[in-house]
């Protein structure tokens, strides 16, 4: 079990519950979280124009096919299969079928929390009323989020067009009562948990099937979730670099405000100015024999400020996505079109993932290298080595945060690793009818491994740089007077959970303890 999933059922307990409403409106990022980690309920709106929309394209698709339409997905096969009739005494059993047949997904399942964020995801797409579903389908999801009936969703099978498809069969076959559901923490049979609550599965008519899955849900539902776990790693790693350059007596100079106007990138100038408070370097600057701290201090803003710089148009383009209709064919049922396209390409999301976990990689290696200058004697400006509290009779018996920083190489190295764009790696399947595809959720799982690994990184770091700050008050070089009230205040929650590190001791339930921590983003940040 990751460390997201021993704390998913905990998070933001004590707060009281909202509700999203969908339908007539734009949803956010910060909405589908709140649904995914329980925080919110969810509700459809009674907005008129919303309401017809939705009603019209289920009238107009339910009259078309009647009258022998062609309708791809309702009268036709899917994908090659599209020139392939379908009689109309098996219409009704299709949708059946393209659920069925693609329950083939392998790999790890999506964590309860990532796949509440997909039924939102989903449900908000749905509620642009282009889909030709009814609103039968909308309150079947909407019973699912409120009820917590979480479809169990394989990681594996999607190439992000045409849409999840394998993914969000899983969903389609919960609403069917067909696939397997968390419930209450536990998997069990969508269909006897149906049973369990007096609840009715519901009947599929000839283009839901297709609405449910021919989408982006997967991978924007995880691109919601990364975006606000990327959005507070950059908070967390400025706050981090604070503390190490108290604990390696740095220049604060560096994150002057004068010297950041003349570099106006207005990401990476938030991150010199909460340094700089953090540092309370325009009120009582911190003396430093050096005139320039090496870049891993120095230019941690210019790092950071990467990411922090590309949240607004990774926020954009995961909103857009998330309120698009993005099936086909889309149906618009006042003016009675049925357009056939592309929408279920994931191309914008699998540019942003791609990107974010660039981004947050970076992150991660800048953390790595803060970490090798602290365990160094050589350019940790008079700590001990590897920042052992042992005292002076024991110290050659003890080894303080060694092994630790290998564990930091070694995840760094991996995040690294996976830095490799899946965006470019197209390949043609379904007899060339996907010819060109996005990889945009293989993008969104990439960059998910990427955060963990770096907010492993950053557990490791905190530890860290607490250490060296707490061994810099023990020498007597710093006192709570040079360091600022969150600075005092985050520094204490941390030995709250976290004992000086005097003996060598195991850390890895420490170290899990703090990912879990970071990723509920338990301190409050700038």
């Amino acid at each position: 079990m990751s460390s997201e999933e021993i704390c998913s059922m905990s998070l933001w307990k004590s707060n009281p519950l909202t509700v999203v409403t969908f339908g007539g409106r734009e949803v956010t990022v910060e909405e589908v979280v709140d649904i995914a980690y329980g925080r919110s309920l969810v509700d459809i709106s009674n907005d008129v124009d919303f309401q017809e929309r939705v009603i019209k394209g289920a009238e107009f698709l339910d009259k078309l096919w009647k009258e022998d339409g062609a309708i791809y997905g309702v009268t036709t096969g899917y994908g090659d299969s599209c020139t392939v009739d379908v009689p109309p005494h098996l219409v009704q059993e299709l949708p059946y079928h393209l659920l069925r047949f693609h329950g083939c997904g392998l790999g790890k399942d999506f964590t309860p929390n990532i796949a509440m964020a997909i039924l939102a995801t989903r449900l908000s797409s749905l509620s642009r009323g282009y889909s030709g579903v009814r609103m039968d389908v909308l309150d079947q999801l909407v019973l699912l989020i409120n009820k917590r009936i979480v479809p169990v969703i394989p990681e594996e099978g999607s190439v992000g067009a045409s849409g999840d498809l394998t993914p969000l069969s899983y969903v389609a076959g919960a609403l069917v009562a067909e696939r397997d559901v968390f419930f209450e923490g536990v998997k069990k049979s969508s269909k006897d948990v149906y049973e369990l609550l007096g609840l009715s599965p519901i009947e599929l008519k000839p283009k839901e099937a297709l609405a449910i899955m021919n989408g982006t849900a997967a991978m924007t539902g995880v691109a919601c979730v990364a975006f606000k776990r990327a959005e507070y790693l950059a908070k967390l790693t400025a706050r981090i670099t604070s503390l190490a350059s108290i604990a390696l007596e740095g220049n604060a100079y560096h994150f002057d405000e004068k010297l950041f106007s003349v570099k106006p990138h207005p990401g990476q100038n938030q991150i010199a100015a909460w340094i700089r408070d953090d540092l309370m370097a325009d009120e009582t600057p911190r003396n430093s024999s050096r005139l320039q701290d090496r870049y891993s201090i120095r230019c941690a803003p210019h790092i950071i400020g990467v990411l922090q710089d590309a949240l607004p148009w990774m926020r954009q383009n995961i909103e857009t996505e998330l309120n698009s209709a993005n099936d086909n064919p889309i149906i618009d049922g006042i003016g009675e079109h049925v357009l056939h396209g592309g929408h279920f390409y994931g191309g914008h999301i699998a540019f942003v993932m791609d990107s974010m976990k660039n981004c947050v990689a970076n992150l991660a290696d800048l953390m790595d290298r803060q970490m090798a200058l602290l365990m160094d004697s050589k350019f940790n400006h008079g700590l001990p080595n590897n920042l052992s509290g042992a005292s002076e009779e024991r110290a050659m018996i003890n080894h303080g945060f060694k092994a630790v920083q290998i564990g930091v190489s070694a995840w760094t190295a991996e995040a690294l690793k996976a830095t490799m764009p899946a965006s470019v790696f197209s390949r043609s399947t379904e007899c060339h009818n996907q010819d060109k595809v996005s990889m945009g959720t293989i993008a969104a799982r990439d960059c998910m491994r990427v955060l963990e690994l770096t907010e492993q990184v950053a557990a490791a770091l905190l530890l860290s740089v607490c250490q060296g700050v707490e061994l810099r008050q023990r020498e007597g070089s710093l006192t709570d007077a040079n360091l600022t009230a969150a600075m005092k205040s985050m520094k204490q929650d941390v030995f709250e959970h976290f004992e000086f590190l005097e003996e060598d001791r195991p850390l890895d339930k420490t170290l899990k303890l703090f990912v879990s921590l970071i990723q509920q983003q338990n301190w409050e940040l700038y």
